[in-house]
């Protein structure tokens, strides 16, 4: 049995999620890491990128997501987690962290989030 992952690594980007109206309106840094779980086993043969996950393509999807406002970062991940089974349906499982750094909540750390692990149904 082969277990592979194809991953995404502490993606930095400014977005504009918040319950607050100014955390949506002024916006802030977010640090997202995607680890999806998709067989290379086709790849490491061929080496060709279209026998993978390109990972470039998995970082346009948490972009374009990101770039959409929302109150919850639950509701961001989900998202998220959505739109990379839709676009890579032979996916078979994601994990999902999002960090806002510097949260607006009177604690000193170096972030808060949230983290998603999600089994694709129609891969099994």
């Amino acid at each position: 049995m082969q277990e592979s992952i194809i991953f995404v690594r502490d993606l930095r980007l400014y977005a504009f999620h918040g319950v607050m109206p100014q955390e949506r309106k002024v916006g802030g840094w977010f640090v997202v890491s995607l680890r999806v779980h998709y067989s290379i086993a086709k790849a490491i043969e061929s080496d060709e990128v279209v026998d993978t996950l390109n990972y470039a393509e998995l970082c346009d999807v948490i972009r374009r997501e990101m770039n959409v406002p929302s109150q919850l970062l639950e509701h961001v991940a989900g998202r998220i987690a959505s739109a990379v089974f839709q676009s890579f349906p032979q996916a078979e499982a994601l994990h999902l962290t999002i960090v806002k750094e510097n949260p607006p909540m009177g604690a000193n750390c170096s972030g808060a989030g949230v983290e998603l692990h999600l089994i694709n149904d129609k891969t099994k």
